[in-house]
C-alpha cells in the first residue's frame, strides 16, 4: 500500500506540482452558506494548503491537521494565520461542539473512517457539514489523449497490481455510503466538476513524482512523453465534491439564542 508521508519526503515538489482547485468548487460552497466569512473549519490533511489558502481567503478561520512535518512547515509559511497541529486525524485531540465546517481535501482516502467520523461529528456543532472533495487526474469523461495512451501503457507495465483497500477516486456513489453508513452524516448535496489544465514536461515530472504510487522509472517515462508531444500537454482533470451535514443527536443542544427563557 502506498505510504502517506510519501508526500512529506516530496514537500517542496509537492507545493508547487499539485494543481489548484476549481473556482466552481469554492462558489458550491459559498452558494451553499458553508463557507463565509466567520466560518470555523476543520481540515484534515491540510498539506502544504491548497485547500486552506482560499478558506482563510473567505474570511474563514483554519484549524489544521497535517501529519506530516516538512509539509506542515510549508502551510505555516505559506498561511501564517492557520492554526496548524502536526498529528493524524485519527489521533489528534479534537474539542466538543467547536467547527461549522469539517474539510477533508485530496485525502480521506488515508482515514480510518471507522475512526475519524464519530471524532468529526463530536467536534462540529450541531447541524455543522463536512466537506469531501479531490482531483482526479484524468476525466474518465473527456476524450482519450495521446498523453492519456502512454500513462495507461506505462501503469499496464506493473508486475504488483494488487486489488486496492478503498473505493476506487472516481466511485463517488461507494465514497457516499462508505461516508454515510455509521449514521453520523447525512449526504446534502453531490457534484462533479470538469476543467483542464496545461502542464509543461517539467510540471508532469513534478506532478506524477508526488503520486504515491508511481516509481521514479514511471515518472522519467511520463515526462518522456510530455516531450515527445511537444513539451505541453492539456490534461482533463475531474473534481467530486460531497457534502455532508452532522446527524443530530438527543444530547445537542440548540444554540443560545433558540433557547427558552425561562
Amino acid at each position: 500500500m502506498p505510504d502517506p508521508l510519501h508526500f512529506d519526503t516530496h514537500a517542496e515538489i509537492y507545493d508547487r506540482a499539485r494543481p489548484p482547485y476549481p473556482t466552481a468548487l469554492w462558489q458550491r460552497l459559498h452558494d451553499d452558506g458553508l463557507l463565509r466569512h466567520g466560518t470555523r473549519v476543520i481540515e484534515l490533511g491540510a498539506g502544504t494548503g491548497l485547500a486552506t489558502g482560499p478558506m482563510l481567503q473567505a474570511g474563514a478561520s483554519v484549524t489544521a491537521i497535517e501529519p506530516g512535518p516538512a509539509l506542515a512547515a510549508r502551510l505555516r509559511h505559506r498561511w501564517p494565520d492557520t492554526t496548524i497541529y502536526i498529528d493524524n486525524a485519527e489521533t489528534v485531540p479534537l474539542p466538543t461542539a467547536t467547527f461549522d465546517l469539517a474539510v477533508a481535501a485530496t485525502a480521506a482516502h488515508w482515514f480510518e473512517l471507522g475512526i475519524v467520523l464519530p471524532r468529526l461529528h463530536r467536534t462540529l456543532v450541531p447541524n455543522g457539514h463536512f466537506a469531501v472533495w479531490r482531483n482526479v487526474f484524468g476525466d474518465p469523461a473527456a476524450p482519450v489523449t495521446k498523453f492519456r495512451q502512454q500513462v495507461a501503457e506505462i501503469t499496464a507495465h506493473r508486475s504488483d497490481q494488487a486489488p486496492p483497500r478503498r473505493p476506487a477516486e472516481l466511485d463517488t456513489d461507494t465514497w457516499v455510503e462508505r461516508l454515510t453508513s455509521s449514521g453520523h452524516f447525512i449526504t446534502t448535496h453531490v457534484e462533479q466538476f470538469s476543467w483542464t489544465i496545461e502542464l509543461s514536461t517539467e510540471q508532469i515530472h513534478d506532478l506524477f513524482t508526488t503520486f504515491s504510487n508511481w516509481n521514479a522509472a514511471e515518472v522519467d517515462q511520463a515526462a518522456q512523453a510530455v516531450a515527445d508531444l511537444g513539451g505541453y500537454v492539456v490534461e482533463h482533470y475531474y473534481t467530486p465534491l460531497i457534502i455532508l451535514q452532522r446527524t443530530p443527536t438527543p444530547d445537542d443542544q440548540p444554540p443560545a439564542w433558540e433557547m427558552p427563557s425561562k
